[in-house]
This record gives C-alpha cells, sequence and structure tokens, in this order.
C-alpha cells in the first residue's frame, strides 16, 4: 500500500483542497489481488488505490467515456505480415497506464483510508491525472498515448483507431495497443530500440521481450511460425462449469434442429449461462470452429431454456477434447485475399431469418471469421445467399483498406 502511495504522490495523481457543500465526492477503495505470472505461478502481491466510479454523474464529473479497442482481425493480420517478412514482435508492458492519463473534468475523491494528511484530514482530492475505476480513465490513457505516439511520427489508421504504423526512411514499424496491452514490431532493431527509448522516457513502459502471452492468449513461436492457443482459459471455462470430469465429443454441435426460443423449460441459473456463453466468445478468439456453435447458444442469453444449456454444455464436451486445438499463423509470399462464405435459409424456427458466415484467407492464414443471423427475412435461398456475399465483400473491402494503410 505504501509503495502505491507513494507512485501516487509522485506521479502527482491529486492536490488537497477544502470539501465544499456542492462538491460531488467519490470514495475511494483499497484492492488487493494476487498477480500471476503467464505459466500460473505467483508474481507477487498488489495493492490497487481504485475510485467508486459507478457514482459518477455524466455532465457532473465525467463526459465522454468510450475508449476504442483493437480488433482481432487486425492483430492477426499485423502478425502475419509481421512473420512473412520476418520482423521481430515484442510485446510492452505499461506499469499503471490508467495514472499517465489526464483528465478534463472536475473529480473530487475522498483521501484513501489509512493515509489521510495529519494537518488537513477533512480535504478532499482534487483529481488531476486518471486514476483506476473512473468511467473515463480507458479513455483518457488511450487518448495521452496516442497524442504522444503521433508526434513520433506515427500514422493513425482509420480502419482501426488502435493501429499505428511508422514509415520513414525505408524502415516501417506497427503499433497495437488494447487498453495498457500492446504490440510493436518494427522491421530493424534499431528503429525498435530508438522507439523504445522515446517510449519509456515518456511512460513507466517496459519491453516485456518476444510476444509471448497477450490478451490471455499463449504465443509459441518457432522460427516463422506462430501459434496462438487459450488453453489455459479454455481450463477455466471447463473447471467454471463443472464439467472438469465429463467426457468429450467430437463436434460442437449435434444434428438435430436448430433451437428455438421455446425450447424447454426455463434453465434455473441464467447468470450462470450468460457468464459461460460470454466466456465462449472471446475463446473464438483463437476457435473458428466453435464460432457458430457460440453464435447460437449466445442467441437465448436473454432467457435461457434446459435446451439451450444442453447445446452449451455440448461445447464444453467438445473443448474438453481439443483443449490444446488453436490458430497457427506462418509466413507467405502470396498477399491475395480469398473468402468463403455460406449460409442456411430461414434457419431460425423463431423468426425464419437466416444464419450466414465467412471465413478470410490473407494468403494462407485466415486472418477473419463470422457466423451471425441476417438482420431481414429473405424470400429464396438466392437472396440469403447474396446477402452472405454482400457481407463479406464488406469485410474484404475494410481488410483491402488497412493492407493498403499497412502499405
Amino acid at each position: 500500500m505504501n509503495t502505491e502511495f507513494n507512485a501516487l504522490i509522485k506521479n502527482k495523481t491529486w492536490v488537497l483542497v477544502p470539501r465544499q457543500p456542492h462538491m460531488h465526492v467519490l470514495r475511494s477503495m483499497w484492492l488487493f489481488r494476487h498477480k500471476f505470472r503467464s505459466d500460473g505461478t505467483l508474481e507477487r502481491y498488489k495493492a490497487r488505490l481504485v475510485c467508486d466510479g459507478s457514482n459518477q454523474q455524466i455532465g457532473v464529473d465525467c463526459g465522454e467515456t468510450f475508449s476504442p479497442v483493437v480488433k482481432p482481425t487486425t492483430i492477426r493480420t499485423v502478425l502475419s505480415l509481421a512473420l512473412s517478412q520476418s520482423w521481430p514482435i515484442h510485446q510492452l508492458d505499461v506499469t499503471s497506464a490508467f495514472l499517465h492519463g489526464n483528465l478534463n473534468e472536475t473529480v473530487y475523491m475522498y483521501q484513501p483510508v489509512g493515509f489521510r494528511h495529519r494537518q488537513y484530514p477533512d480535504h478532499v482530492c482534487l483529481l488531476k491525472k486518471s486514476l483506476y475505476g473512473l468511467k473515463q480513465a480507458p479513455r483518457a490513457w488511450y487518448q495521452r498515448f496516442t497524442d504522444f505516439v503521433l508526434s513520433l511520427g506515427f500514422q493513425q489508421s482509420k480502419c482501426d483507431n488502435s493501429l499505428f504504423t511508422y514509415c520513414h526512411n525505408g524502415t516501417s514499424a506497427y503499433l497495437l495497443i488494447y487498453v495498457d496491452d500492446i504490440i510493436l514490431t518494427t522491421s530493424t532493431d534499431s528503429l525498435h530500440v530508438n522507439l523504445m527509448s522515446r517510449l519509456s522516457n515518456e511512460f513507466a513502459m517496459k519491453d516485456l521481450g518476444p510476444l509471448s502471452h497477450f490478451l490471455g492468449i499463449h504465443v509459441q513461436r518457432q522460427g516463422n511460425r506462430m501459434f496462438l492457443s487459450q488453453q489455459v482459459y479454455t481450463k477455466e471455462i471447463i473447471d467454471r462449469a463443472g464439467m472438469s470430469s465429463c467426457k468429450p465429443v467430437a463436434t460442437p454441435v449435434d444434428t438435430k434442429p436448430k433451437l428455438g426460443s421455446n425450447a424447454g423449460v426455463d434453465f434455473d441459473d441464467p447468470t450462470l449461462y450468460r457468464s459461460l456463453a460470454g466466456a465462449l466468445q472471446y475463446l473464438t478468439f483463437t476457435r473458428p470452429d466453435i464460432c457458430y456453435a457460440v453464435q447460437q447458444v449466445c442467441m437465448y442469453m436473454h432467457a435461457p431454456k434446459v435446451d439451450h444449456w444442453n447445446a452449451l454444455k455440448r461445447i464444453i464436451r467438445y473443448l474438453q477434447g481439443t483443449s490444446s486445438h488453436g490458430l497457427t499463423i506462418g509466413t507467405s509470399a502470396d498477399f491475395s485475399l480469398r473468402a468463403y462464405t455460406d449460409a442456411d435459409w430461414a434457419g431460425c424456427p423463431d423468426t425464419r431469418r437466416s444464419t450466414s458466415g465467412y471465413c478470410v484467407y490473407l494468403g494462407s492464414n485466415i486472418i477473419s471469421w463470422s457466423s451471425k443471423r441476417q438482420s431481414v427475412i429473405s424470400r429464396s435461398s438466392a437472396e440469403v445467399e447474396y446477402r452472405g456475399v454482400a457481407n463479406v465483400v464488406a469485410e474484404l473491402c475494410w481488410l483491402r483498406n488497412l493492407l493498403l494503410e499497412l502499405h
């Protein structure tokens, strides 16, 4: 706690001011957690001071709170290009990233418990820097980081605002940011050293070395091939469902007719259903094989039935036997885009809407996939197919513009 408090004081996170009756003062809290390494071993005990942002009022102590995050397709595209050009891919870490953001709003917070000023115990903190827990903290950090990297000569992508490209004197660099997780790949080692030096001077940033663990995804690189796996996360989902001893199945879905909203009686624990369905959505980052099955169970999160729960359990049983599966990205001399799409017709028994899906390859690497119910009812199977093609063409146009920005 002393280390955290001293870091906040050194960062000039707040100034003490007398409390006035009109002030809307937020609560401060200490959170304690265990920090683990990527292999699951304990790294350290950590205390963090957070602000109770749940009581913030829009227009009073917060304004715009949206902060963009990088698209998974962008990450896979950049990794594919970097591997094909044999560029090193490094992972960067920012210590207490949200504390670097500057606040534009007037926010007051009670002094931290156990660290009240002896001379001014009744004063409150006027925040100058963002703090964890504030609604606008992610946006403040993102804006601060964006402004700085643009001053280094990076260009912000119009296709994905969390992607920054750098091209100067025949050298290139790509930078991806997902909240406080950052990937940096450069064409030369000297450019990497130069950029890291300037970033470290501005932020409390360190180079964690070659990409190995990003957004809960384990990365194994062998030569110019990279294997992305969420095996640990998969095991956590299986344990959370209480199915660690279940028997695996060969496929994530069966051949029975599609589920409807009136499939059986209500499931008695809808919170568990929604929690597991949401967790499975994140697992599709490296598992396109379960994309369709997860999309089907996610359509009934508002009112899950027993049959929906059985369908979700089948996905987990499939994962039990395929937890080590993942996504392989390798080198490719061919940078052409190829897409495949398919659709059913009036497959939803409730709305008679159709489900279409696609996958897109950059060379030999799959970089984008989707399974989604169409927004309108189609009057023929031909119309369904054309709508499916329109969806994948829109994705291809976006990817083409992204590749143009990546030069």
